[in-house]
């Protein structure tokens, strides 16, 4: 029961988070409209779908308070970028391939490299960046810094005649118009309370409009936050060697570094609307979209879901001051979140197109990584022997 009791709420944790991210993006779609496929899919997409890791790493240096706080937000950032990396564009592939849409997806090189490459110097700047024992409010800003540099990149990056379709929708007066929307009609307001369906009680079968739409973000946000908490306390609970449920009494948790829970449980439930809304762009023919969502969140995650609650705890606290053993696991995590991120990269960058053998490539690499850090959690000789090559790597080369 110990362990039981903690799952069942990252389960409803996870049925949560999926329906309000349906709502927030459908919100998000619908602002962010008018940018060119690819850009909407490593912005808009991408900040949608990752708000979950924004929240869990907030409560996870809030609710904790320490070092530890921090490791769990490290895990829970780092082991959704893994998961996006690996995982979601696999999966999204394989769905329209499942479907007999395609037999295999082409996607733009040009994104792919512009998405991965500027990944990959966002995770060595985190790399370099997020270490020594003490943790300050700079830090934080610097690495928001760096999510801004790639939203000014991204933009500029856009058509002039995208650019100029943007401006014009931001100083006309369309709020009222139609945006298309694939989805059948919403039926009953009544079904969408009991179901959580947040489109169907904001929208219902009315034409979805500005302040439609960002009431409609500012609800799934907030619920989205809500239940964070909860995924955060379950994560705790995991990890400890004893918790206390009010009314059910105590029982015993794994005993292992919260970190490690992060990990897997927490990033995964964290990154449950990227999985949905990159399959949703496969299943309309925006693979583009599909696959820059994953990157364009993995950015996100590592510079702002981490950085912002880094620079609000330390503006009110002070610095975090990190014992020698959390340095290491955290020089361990990302040095392998950069090593694996390149990986992927060289994947999706090999030839024209993505298929059944480049998903269940990644798919492997990733029950490795999960291996991997059951492994460390249980105190496996040879995880171990891993961790100890990566901080070494890392404190010889002097990047961590």
């Amino acid at each position: 029961m110990g362990i039981v009791i903690p799952l069942l709420l990252i389960t409803f944790c996870c049925i949560i988070i999926w329906r309000a991210g349906d709502g927030f993006m459908t919100a998000s779609e619908y602002i962010g409209r008018n940018l060119s496929e690819g850009v909407r899919g490593a912005t808009i997409n991408a900040i949608a779908s990752s708000m979950p890791e924004v929240f869990t790493s907030l409560f996870f240096l809030f609710v904790l308070s320490d070092a530890e706080g921090f490791s769990g937000g490290i895990g829970t950032t780092a082991g959704s970028a893994i998961f996006n990396g690996m995982v979601i564009p696999a999966v999204a592939v394989l769905a329209v391939i499942g479907m007999k849409m395609t037999k295999k997806v082409q996607v733009s090189r040009k994104v792919l490299l512009r998405d991965g490459i500027a990944l990959i110097i966002a995770e060595l700047i985190f790399l370099i960046l997020i270490s020594g024992s003490s943790l300050h409010w700079y830090h934080g800003m610097m690495l928001m810094g760096v999510y801004v540099i790639y939203i000014v990149y991204m933009f500029a990056s856009m058509k002039k005649v995208d650019r100029d379709e943007l401006l014009e929708e931001g100083h006309g007066d369309d709020d009222e118009g139609v945006f298309e929307n694939d989805d059948e009609p919403q039926g009953p307001f009544l079904k969408g309370l009991i179901t959580f369906d947040l489109e169907r009680v904001f929208i219902g079968n009315n034409r979805i409009s500005g302040q439609r739409a960002w009431s409609l973000l500012i609800f799934s946000t907030l619920s989205i936050a809500m239940v964070c908490y909860f995924l955060v306390l379950a994560c705790e609970w995991i990890g400890a060697d004893t918790y206390s449920v009010a009314g059910l009494g105590e029982f015993k948790g794994l005993n292992i570094p919260v970190m490690f829970v992060a990990l897997i449980l927490a990033s995964a439930a964290s990154s449950f609307p990227d999985t949905i809304i990159s399959i949703k762009d496969a299943k309309r023919g925006q693979y583009d979209d599909a696959i820059s969502n994953a990157l364009g969140s993995n950015i996100f995650d590592i510079c702002f879901a981490l950085g912002f609650p880094l620079f609000i705890f330390t503006i009110i606290n002070g610095p975090i001051h990190m014992p020698p053993e959390i340095v290491d696991l955290s020089s361990e995590l990302r040095f392998l979140l950069w090593l694996l991120t390149v990986l992927a990269v060289i994947i999706f960058t090999s030839g024209n197109y993505f298929g059944k053998r480049k998903s269940y490539l990644l798919l492997s690499i990733y029950v490795l990584f999960v291996l991997y850090i059951v492994g460390r959690g249980s105190g496996n000789e040879f995880a171990q022997a891993i961790a100890d090559w990566l901080v070494s790597v890392v404190k010889f080369f002097k990047i961590g």
